[in-house]
């Protein structure tokens, strides 16, 4: 199966691809998620899954800010309180949305906003790559919106 990405989108209403994200959405400014829309969700998809992840941060393998699973596979308007929506652990080890929190003066970090559309459901609440590892043959389409932040 091939991968596709020219249908699927992840866009939000509060910020512009590739511009700062506000303060309220940072972990000391409010740490509230913003909010993301999804369309073009292929019909054959069964789940889609949201990762927020920084690849920039200062660890071997980035920092990841959010996980969900089980989200409707329709478009709209991400609603993680769904029947089914599961919350996995972010880097911290919570299982909720972290807003960025770069080290001061570490300069911009992109923040990957990502949205899979998978053919099969989603077995628990998997790490980021632990759910990239098991789930890639899963993958029917995938796209993101980035967002940047620093302190």
């Amino acid at each position: 199966m091939s991968l596709n990405i020219a249908d699927l989108k992840i866009t939000s209403p509060d910020f512009e691809a590739g511009t700062r994200l506000a303060d309220q959405f940072a972990a000391d400014g409010g740490n509230a998620a913003p909010r993301l829309e999804i369309t073009g969700v292929p019909a054959e998809a069964v789940e889609l899954a949201l990762i927020v992840h920084d690849p920039d941060a200062p660890l071997p393998l980035g920092f990841t800010h959010w996980i969900v699973y089980g989200l409707p596979a329709n478009d709209g308007v991400v609603d993680t309180g769904a029947d089914h929506a599961r919350v996995a652990e972010n880097t911290a080890g919570k299982a909720e949305y972290m807003g960025p929190k770069p080290p001061a003066g570490h300069g911009d970090h992109h923040y990957f906003f990502t949205v899979y559309a998978l053919d099969h459901h989603v077995e628990g609440t998997p790490s980021r790559e632990e759910f990239l590892a098991g789930y890639a043959h899963a993958i029917l389409e995938q796209n993101r919106v980035v967002g940047r932040y620093s302190n």
